[in-house]
């Protein structure tokens, strides 16, 4: 995928800024071109504008067409590997790439019911959800009536737009779209921060399945290097974040028990804003924890 600039953008002749952004939305590169007599953008929100009114301006036929344009979740198409490149990266980012049996019969079966009900896939953005939340989605929509659901479904192909384009232009003003899981370990016992404490977050189904997502371990300031998510928005679901703490403590010279009465704590906790900052500290002694959602 080539990277442009917003001035890059602005520059190119009209059949190029078509070609660079024409896979935007998905199989609709007649988007990008109706974008393309707008320009110069001087805000990267202003061409995300520009591209959401033609669609907004096109007739019916036209947006049915782009709807109908999107695959289904984890449907045949996935499988046999003809989804275009975003599409493929965006039902993986989510695990749909690798669904059991079972999974893929229960998508199979919910792609197939929305389907009969609304004559359109079911698009949802998948970076900004779980499995459980897109499922939870499945069964939310399913209630709609037909005109709310096509209109959720263009609420959800800006959505998808928005992010393509987020990561295919960039610009001094990035798009909202956002959010961050990070983490603080202080040491209460030993009155400074916890370095060197093993850190993993794991994404929890209700199926009773768990997901490692990130493996590592604070620094001298007891953070991550790095937050466990950024630059996307972090997906709706359940996690667990699991410390580490008698080893740190045991190498503090902390004399513990045997098994110490603290060796793994588990912090669950849930997100429902994607595009917000969810920091979950750790306080830590080797017989007592607590934690809260910070900013």
């Amino acid at each position: 995928m080539t990277i442009f600039s917003l001035e890059q953008i602005n520059a190119l002749n009209h059949a190029d800024f078509t070609a660079a952004l024409g896979d935007i939305f998905e199989h609709s590169p007649w988007v990008a071109q109706a974008a393309a007599a707008k320009r110069p953008f001087s805000t990267l929100a202003a061409l995300l504008e520009a591209m959401t009114d033609a669609v907004r301006a096109a007739p019916d036929d036209k947006k049915l067409a782009l709807v109908k344009a999107h695959p289904d979740l984890a449907g045949r198409a996935a499988r046999s590997g003809a989804l275009t490149a975003d599409s493929t990266d965006e039902q993986a980012s989510v695990g749909l790439d690798a669904l059991s049996e079972a999974e893929f019969a229960r998508f199979h079966q919910l792609n197939d019911g929305y389907q009969a009900k609304f004559g359109i896939p079911f698009i949802v953005c998948v970076r900004r959800h779980s499995k459980d939340s897109i499922l939870s989605e499945f069964e939310r929509r399913l209630a709609q009536d037909k005109g709310d659901a096509f209109e959720t479904a263009l609420g959800e192909i800006f959505r998808i737009a928005a992010l393509r384009l987020d990561q295919r232009v960039t610009a001094p003003v990035r798009l909202p779209l956002h959010g961050r899981l990070s983490t603080h370990v202080l040491d209460v016992h030993g009155g400074g921060p916890g370095a060197d404490v093993p850190v993993e977050l794991w994404e929890l189904s209700r199926d009773g399945d768990a997901r490692l997502l990130v493996r590592t371990e604070t620094n001298q300031d007891g953070r991550t290097d790095k937050p466990f998510i950024a630059e996307r928005p972090v997906p709706i679901g359940t996690y667990e974040l699991r410390f580490a703490v008698a080893g740190y403590f045991q190498s503090h010279g902390v004399t513990l028990s045997e098994p110490p009465f603290l060796d793994v704590v588990p912090i669950r906790f849930a997100v429902a804003e994607p595009e917000r900052h969810y920091h979950v500290p750790l306080l830590m002694t080797p017989w007592s924890y607590s934690t809260y959602r910070g900013s």
